[in-house]
């Protein structure tokens, strides 16, 4: 039996945004703090859900989408500098803490998952020193948490998503360079480079502009 599927397609009659005039695309890199802390909190939901496939066969209720990178304070010096106080990371919203009388260790998936990302992306961040860990996941509402065990399973939330392809040419631009800079051929050549970046691209009619934002590394300076 065929199910039938709500779609509906119609053509859109603006200007497409290469023939436009203007163009602004912005592009963060991998240990800017809105990405990282995106990352994170992705990290965190992929461990748990991982968790809940092999503890209990299937993924149980959660929602791991709100977090805080809470910036720490460090003296910088030529040659290196000093971390003095370290980076707060505050993991937030819900999750199954139990299933069937069996307790699972949220906080501490959440903390490994955390480290096992910094280690991974972060050259010069300790997870273990320079990090702290602040777990404030807490248990979904009975009102939510059996919405995966009802016989039909439904949605338990509204939501509302927007994507659209292909890229613009300034997009892949912006995009291609904030991955050069941050490839390990650059970073090999350019150690002093950090991975803290932000590219803004301003295209007006052919002409690109571009404006890069990178932190350096003061022991390499």
């Amino acid at each position: 039996m065929n199910k039938v599927r709500n779609i509906s397609v119609e053509r859109d009659s603006s200007i497409p945004v290469e023939q436009q005039q203007i163009e602004l695309v912005e592009r963060k890199g991998i240990a800017h703090p809105d990405t990282m802390c995106d990352s994170i909190m992705e990290a965190v939901c992929v461990a748990l859900c991982r968790e809940y496939k092999q503890r209990f066969g299937r993924i149980l209720h959660h929602n791991i989408d709100k977090g805080m990178v809470v910036a720490g304070k460090s003296i910088p010096a030529p040659g290196g500098g000093k971390i003095i106080e370290p980076i707060k990371i505050i993991f937030g919203d819900r999750a199954t803490y139990a299933h069937n009388s069996s307790v699972i260790p949220v906080g501490e998936i959440a903390e490994k998952a955390a480290r096992q990302w910094l280690h991974k992306h972060m050259r010069f961040i300790d997870p273990e020193k320079h990090v702290i860990y602040q777990n404030e996941i807490k248990p979904g509402s009975q009102e939510l948490t059996d919405a995966f065990s009802r016989a039909y399973i439904g949605a338990n939330d509204t939501s509302v998503g927007v994507g659209y392809a292909p890229l613009t040419e300034t997009e892949q631009l912006v995009f291609a360079i904030e991955h050069y800079f941050n490839s390990p051929i650059f970073k090999h050549a350019y150690p002093e480079t950090g991975k803290d970046i932000k590219i803004m691209g301003m295209r007006n009619g052919r002409d690109l502009t571009l404006t890069v934002a990178m932190a350096f590394v003061d022991q390499y300076i």
